[in-house]
């Protein structure tokens, strides 16, 4: 019974806090609708094919017809060395994903949004120059997913305030 009041308050406050769902009515929505329409250019590199997938799967585009807006992705991805042994060999790296996009709108070619997203993995080096191979396309992979999901959330909310507006 406690815990049933605790949880009514707690829904009561969160009411007046300002909060509102970003993704209202479900995929019928305007947020929903909108990421529907958002048309993913072509991004160059294994990277950039990750993450275009990962775009896509994402907003649930498939390169339809009534694109309103394209995404433009670039990205940097960088391996860097951070520890290293007495006899200069590495034995830990960094991964870094990082986007630079613009959202543009195609009716009239006006960028609408232009942000940055990334993220970093850490890879151990280890004898085994397969299993290193392996660990960094691993955190690649893992990296193309946070980026993409950086984007759509950043374009879900550009969406719902563009819907508020109307």
């Amino acid at each position: 019974m406690k815990r049933a009041a605790a949880l009514l308050a707690l829904g009561l406050t969160l009411g007046g806090c300002g909060l509102r769902p970003l993704y209202t009515a479900g995929g019928a929505g305007p947020v929903a609708n909108a990421l529907g329409q958002v048309d993913v250019a072509p991004i160059e590199g294994k990277s950039g094919w990750l993450v275009s997938n990962a775009l896509r799967d994402r907003l649930g585009a498939g390169g339809t017809s009534q694109a309103r807006y394209r995404l433009d992705v670039k990205l940097d991805d960088r391996i860097i060395g951070l520890a290293v042994r007495s006899d200069n060999s590495v034995t830990r790296e960094r991964r870094t994903l990082r986007a630079r996009y613009q959202l543009v709108a195609l009716d009239s070619g006006t960028v609408v949004l232009d942000a940055t997203a990334g993220s970093d993995a850490g890879i151990d080096v280890v004898t085994s120059e397969y299993a290193t191979i392996a660990a960094e396309s691993t955190a690649l992979e893992r990296l193309s997913d946070i980026v993409a999901d950086q984007i759509v959330a950043r374009v879900a909310l550009y969406a719902r305030n563009e819907s508020l507006r109307k």
